[in-house]
Parts: C-alpha cells; sequence; structure tokens
C-alpha cells in the first residue's frame, strides 16, 4: 500500500500572531507657528499597544504627511523619539513628538516596521489623521 507506514506532517506552522495597534491624538501648537500665515506646527501622541500573541519590537517608522495643498513629504528612521520599545503581549508605548506643515491643516499616516523576538518582520499601520487648526476648519 503506497504511503503506509508514513507521517502525515501539516503544512501549516501555527504560530501566535504578532499584532499592534496604533492610535493617535493631535494638538494644534499656536506658540510654535507663525501666525496667520504658517508654517503651522503640531504636536502628535501616538499610542502602540500590542494585542497580539507574541512579543514584538517597533523598530522604524514610515510617515506620510500631506498638507491641504496636497504636498506630500514622507519621513523614514529608525526608533520613534530614540526608543525602539520592545511591548510583551498586553503592554502599550506612548510618545509624543511634532510636525510643521505649510497650511493650517493637513493629513499623517504611516507604518510603524516591527519585528518578533524570534525575527518575524510585521508592520503596524497608523491609521490617516487630521491635523487641523481649529479655526481653519470654520
Amino acid at each position: 500500500m503506497p504511503g503506509a507506514g508514513r507521517m502525515c506532517l501539516p503544512t501549516i506552522a501555527y504560530m501566535k500572531a504578532p499584532s499592534f495597534t496604533c492610535s493617535v491624538k493631535t494638538q494644534f501648537l499656536a506658540e510654535q507657528s507663525q501666525l496667520p500665515d504658517g508654517p503651522f506646527a503640531f504636536s502628535y501622541t501616538v499610542s502602540i499597544l500590542n494585542n497580539g500573541g507574541v512579543a514584538g519590537q517597533l523598530v522604524a517608522r514610515h510617515w506620510i504627511v500631506t498638507d491641504a495643498t496636497g504636498h506630500v513629504e514622507e519621513v523614514r528612521g529608525l526608533a520613534v523619539v530614540g526608543h525602539q520599545p520592545l511591548l510583551k503581549p498586553g503592554e502599550s508605548f506612548e510618545y509624543t513628538s511634532w510636525t510643521r506643515l505649510a497650511t493650517p491643516h493637513g493629513t499623517m499616516q504611516g507604518t510603524f516596521f516591527c519585528m518578533t523576538e524570534d525575527a518575524h518582520p510585521f508592520d503596524a499601520p497608523i491609521p490617516q489623521f487630521m491635523l487641523a487648526r481649529a479655526s481653519a476648519l470654520h
């Protein structure tokens, strides 16, 4: 009988999946802005939660910053504010940074490039969020 006595091995490796969830809060910084014509400064506070099943380390970032005219700037770099946090399941990390726009409003979105402890890469998307001077929205 062909195949008799052979073991069937699974073809799918089961592992706990890595997953980071990111949320952002923003604030217009009037004192760092040059009113009324700009540039306009904004702070953003990013909260990163490891809601996956394995530890992961944030290694690098990629931001796409778009002003109201459609001008796009991309920012890439290692770490966030000098940190490459290693987050175990359930742990979180928060940091605040800032940016400037030529217009009183725009958007940001991006990706954190992460790595599990056993060197499997994964991405943590940062959904698009608004940067806006309140009076610019009226």
